[in-house]
C-alpha cells in the first residue's frame, strides 16, 4: 500500500500547489482500485501548465474578438498569393515527383496519420482506420495506406541504390482506440511494413474547466477530460517522443493527413517534391472547391500571413469572386493534408506550443453531489481548450500550395453508408473510376460492367505507374481486380 500512499502524495502535493485540490474532494468515498485508477488520470495530467495554457487561450480569445469588434471579420483576408503549383500541369507534377522520389529514397521522409477518429457516423464501433468501404478486397483505410507506403519504397528503390528506404509510418490514435489499433496491426503483421517503421503514439487529453479555470469533475474519481483538437498532434509528438525518433532518423520532411480519405497518397512524393522545390517549410494539398456555396475552409492570407479561413468568415462576395480564368479566388478548399519540414516543426511551432490553444464552451457531464450522479447539462457550463492543426499555418514564411485533382485524391469517409456524399459508397466509386482511368491511360481496352466495382491493388501501382505489361492491348472485363 506504501508505494501508492507515495504516489498519492506527490499526486495531491501537485494539484494542490496548482490550486486544484478540490479534484480530491470524494476521494475518501472510492475503493481501491478506484483511488488507482483516479491517480493514474491525474498523474497523466500536466497540471502545472493548465492555468498558462487557459491564460494564452483567453488572450487569443480576446484578441481574436478585438478583431472583429473591430472590422468585419473578412477585412485583412486575401486569397492566397503566392504560386499555386497543380498535379495537373506537368511542368509542376513531373520534376516534383523527381525530387519527392529521391528524397524518399534518401530516407528523409516520413508519413503521419491522424487516427484518432472513431467510425461511430459510418455506424461503426471501431477505429475510423479498422473501416472497410467494402471494395471488393474488403481492404480498410489503414490496409490501404500501409500497402501504398509498401508500394512507394519499391518504387522508391529503383530510384536509389535499390535498398528498400525506410519511410517510417507515424499514427496517431486517442487514448478511446489505442490499444484497438496496436491490436490490429500486430495482428495483420504490419502488412507487410517493418515493425520497428510503425510507430504508434497517443493524441493527449486535456481537462475540462469551469470559467474560473477549475478541473470539472466527471464522476467522484474522475476528471472531465476532451482530447485537445487535430492541433493536439504537435504536444503529442513531443510528449510521446516521436519527434526525437524522426530526428534520429534524420527525417527532413514529414507529410500528414488525416485518416478518413479513401484516396490518400501517404509520403505522396510529387506533393513532397513540389514543397522541396518551392523551398517551403510548410505546405498544403488543396482540392479547388467545386462551387462558392461549397462549405469547406480555405487556404488564404490574413494580414500576408499564410492561414487556413472557415467557410463562415468568407463573405457572399469574396466567396463568389473570380479570377480572370474564371476559378473562384478564394477556392483552396482545406482537405488536411499537410507538409512540414522538420526543422520547421522544431524551430517555428515546439516553442509556441503554449499559445496554440483556443476556448470551445460546450456542455460538459459533471457530478453532482446532491443526486451523487454524473449530470449533463442542458447549457454550456465549461470550457475545452482545442487546437486546430492549421493554427500554426500563419507561423509560416514560406507556405506552398498544390492543388491536386479530386477525382484522383479525394475520397472523403465520413458519412453513413447510403448518403448522397462522403459516404463509402462515393469514395468507392472515386476509387474504381480513378482503377478505369489508370487501365485505360496504360493502354488497357475496357468492357464488360461499367458500373461495377472495379480495384487496382495498392501492391500493384502507387498512382497509375507500372500497368503497361500488364493491360497494354488488352482487353480487360470489368469488374476487374488488379
Amino acid at each position: 500500500i506504501s508505494s501508492n500512499m507515495v504516489e498519492e502524495a506527490k499526486v495531491r502535493e501537485r494539484f494542490e500547489a496548482a490550486g486544484q485540490g478540490h479534484v480530491f474532494q470524494y476521494f475518501g468515498e472510492l475503493s481501491t482500485d478506484e483511488k488507482e485508477a483516479f491517480l493514474n488520470e491525474l498523474d497523466g495530467i500536466n497540471v502545472e501548465s493548465t492555468a498558462s495554457l487557459l491564460e494564452a487561450a483567453k488572450a487569443t480569445s480576446l484578441a481574436t474578438a478585438k478583431t472583429s469588434e473591430k472590422d468585419d471579420s473578412a477585412a485583412g483576408i486575401q486569397p492566397f498569393s503566392k504560386h499555386v503549383g497543380r498535379t495537373s500541369v506537368k511542368e509542376d507534377r513531373e520534376p516534383s515527383y523527381k525530387l519527392g522520389i529521391e528524397a524518399t529514397s534518401r530516407g528523409e521522409v516520413a508519413a503521419l496519420v491522424l487516427a484518432g477518429g472513431q467510425g461511430t457516423r459510418l455506424g461503426f464501433s471501431g477505429p475510423k482506420g479498422l473501416y472497410s468501404i467494402d471494395l471488393p478486397s474488403k481492404r480498410t483505410l489503414f490496409q490501404m495506406i500501409s500497402e501504398r507506403l509498401l508500394k512507394l519504397r519499391q518504387l522508391a528503390a529503383k530510384e536509389g541504390s535499390n535498398d528498400l528506404p525506410s519511410v517510417p509510418f507515424y499514427i496517431m490514435t486517442s487514448p478511446l482506440n489505442h490499444e484497438e489499433t496496436v491490436a490490429f496491426f500486430e495482428e495483420n503483421s504490419f502488412f507487410g511494413l517493418p515493425k520497428e517503421d510503425v510507430c504508434l503514439f497517443r493524441q493527449g487529453m486535456l481537462p475540462c474547466l469551469t470559467e474560473e479555470g477549475k478541473i470539472i469533475l466527471e464522476g467522484k474519481g474522475k476528471a472531465a477530460m476532451a482530447p485537445d483538437g487535430n492541433g493536439g498532434i504537435y504536444p503529442s509528438l513531443v510528449k510521446t517522443g516521436m519527434f526525437a525518433d524522426m530526428e534520429k532518423r534524420n527525417i527532413k520532411y514529414l507529410h500528414v493527413f488525416s485518416i478518413d480519405n479513401a484516396l490518400t497518397k501517404p509520403a505522396d512524393p510529387v506533393f513532397i517534391g513540389y514543397c522541396i522545390s518551392q523551398g517551403a517549410d510548410c505546405g498544403n494539398k488543396v482540392v479547388w472547391k467545386t462551387s462558392a456555396q461549397e462549405k469547406v475552409g480555405v487556404i488564404a492570407e490574413k494580414d500576408g500571413k499564410s492561414c487556413v479561413v472557415e467557410y463562415s468568415d468568407i463573405s457572399k462576395e469574396m466567396a463568389e469572386a473570380v479570377d480572370d480564368n474564371g476559378r473562384l479566388r478564394f477556392g483552396a478548399g482545406n482537405i488536411c493534408n499537410h507538409f512540414y519540414t522538420i526543422d520547421f516543426l522544431k524551430t517555428e511551432i515546439l516553442p509556441e506550443l503554449g499559445n496554440i490553444y483556443h476556448i470551445a464552451r460546450k456542455k460538459i457531464p459533471y457530478y453532482d453531489s446532491e443526486t451523487k450522479t454524473t449530470v449533463t447539462p442542458t447549457a454550456n457550463n465549461g470550457l475545452k481548450l482545442e487546437t486546430f492543426i492549421f493554427d500554426v499555418f500563419p507561423l509560416s514564411k514560406s507556405m506552398a500550395v498544390l492543388d491536386v485533382n479530386r477525382s484522383e485524391e479525394f475520397a472523403p469517409v465520413k458519412n453513413a453508408p447510403g448518403s448522397a456524399s462522403d459516404s463509402p459508397d462515393t469514395a468507392r466509386a472515386y476509387l474504381s473510376e480513378l482503377a478505369k482511368k489508370w487501365v485505360q491511360d496504360a493502354g488497357g481496352i475496357l468492357a464488360g460492367d461499367m458500373e461495377a466495382i472495379s480495384e487496382v491493388a495498392p501492391l500493384t501501382s502507387y498512382g497509375g505507374e507500372g500497368l503497361e505489361d500488364k493491360v497494354k492491348g488488352k482487353e480487360i472485363t470489368c469488374p476487374f481486380s488488379l
